[in-house]
């Protein structure tokens, strides 16, 4: 178990899986092992970084499937072993329909069959959605479990198969791009004018734990947000700070935001 002093840097949600990612840091540095995690989102393998930076014998590489991936699985081992040809456990799976409607689905059209299935969302990597289907990237182990298993996707017929890392078809996330006007750069004043909610209804999710800033739970509605920081809420979606653009006449904060989609 982690000393107490490394908890004080963590939001107290992330305690579990602290203890899980040290576990695995102190295996790999004193008992020489070597482990391939599920699927971690940013803010897991930040933690996990951090923590395998505290013990000089223990080394991480992550790897998603793709240059820019959001989720990665990770390998901790000995810093004596080489990781850069290991073998990360990474499938694509195609999805793919007859049915013009499948030009319809979208991420969570195609995330919400998938976990439909009984599937944990830690098996489950980056969605490349497409007008003609979706390149899911996945934990191989799952593929033959898929393959017999998912035949819609939000009520439309699909066929699926499995390939290699290699045929993949990225696609790179879209950004509906605006600029509001803010009194301050406050998370509260930003999340509400992005998600068109008054700054009442904004606060309550906020204080409940239902946002995270750079994937991290942040129930301050009052915290400053920077160019670069991604805000998600809970049933609402997630936007990016692009650009803090200045200061007008009257005293406002002109912010370009871009709302993903």
């Amino acid at each position: 178990m982690p000393h107490q002093e490394i908890y004080a840097h963590f939001h107290p949600d992330e305690r579990a899986f602290v203890d899980r990612a040290w576990e695995w840091v102190e295996r790999a540095a004193e008992r020489h092992e070597t482990k391939r995690t599920d699927f971690l989102d940013p803010r897991q393998a930040h933690i996990l970084f951090a923590l395998a930076n505290r013990h000089p014998d223990a080394a991480v590489r992550l790897d998603g499937g793709s240059a820019d991936a959001e989720r990665q699985r990770a390998l901790i081992a000995p810093d004596y072993r080489p990781l850069e040809d290991e073998d990360m456990g990474i499938a694509v799976l195609e999805i793919a329909s007859g049915d013009r409607r499948v030009s319809e689905l979208d991420h969570g059209d195609y995330l919400g069959a998938l976990l439909g299935l009984g599937i944990k969302r830690d098996k489950i990597g980056d969605l490349h959605v497409r007008p003609d289907g979706c390149h899911a990237l996945i934990a191989e182990e799952i593929g033959d479990f898929l393959v017999g298993h998912m035949k819609q996707a939000h009520r439309v017929d699909v066929s699926v198969s499995v390939l290699p890392l290699s045929a993949l078809k990225e696609v790179r996330p879209q950004l509906e791009e605006q600029t509001i006007s803010v009194a301050s750069l406050r998370l509260d004043g930003i999340a509400s004018d992005a998600f068109r909610l008054s700054r009442t209804k904004i606060v309550d999710p906020i204080r409940a734990g239902r946002c995270r800033v750079n994937w991290k739970t942040e129930e301050d509605p009052s915290t400053p947000l920077r160019a670069g920081d991604i805000v998600s809420m809970k049933g609402f979606g997630r936007f990016k700070v692009m650009e803090i653009e200045g200061v007008s006449k009257s005293g406002r904060t002109r912010v370009r935001i871009g709302k993903f989609v």
